[in-house]
């Protein structure tokens, strides 16, 4: 199981041609594929007309969605903040630091394309859909 962030969806839909982009296409066939509830409001606000909202959604009815927040995440996801800005990082945006906690919390590789998530990789161990495991 692969939680996929926002950035690589958007990448995904817009067709760019992104490596992480590609990553997702080929774990589409391979294994299960998930999306944080947080991550799947990103992904369908961004869609302008209605046919491409549908399609969209129709596409996401086959990817199981996780739960991103509840208390004990958040609390981890306070903590894991709190460690990092120690270190001398900053990660920008609360909703990352959820993510990241709750990919931490359960165990789950991350595949995205947002650098907000390296540090998470780097000094807390949480995994990159990226790398080999």
């Amino acid at each position: 199981m692969t939680l996929v962030d926002s950035s690589v969806w958007i990448d995904y839909f817009r067709g760019s041609g992104s490596r992480e982009a590609d990553r997702l296409d080929e774990l589409l066939g391979d294994e299960q594929v998930l999306i944080g509830d947080l991550m799947l409001t990103e992904v369908l606000q961004g869609f302008t007309t209605d046919r491409a909202f549908s399609r969209a959604l129709k596409l996401m009815d086959a990817v199981e969605t996780v739960e991103i927040g509840g208390r004990e995440v958040a609390i981890e996801a306070a903590r894991h903040f709190r460690t990092l800005r120690a270190r001398g990082v900053t990660v920008r945006k609360t909703i990352d630091t959820l993510i990241a906690a709750r990919c931490l919390h359960d165990g789950l590789p991350l595949l995205f394309a947002d650098r907000d998530f390296q540090p998470f990789v780097t000094h807390l161990g949480m995994v990159s859909a990226m790398e080999p495991i």
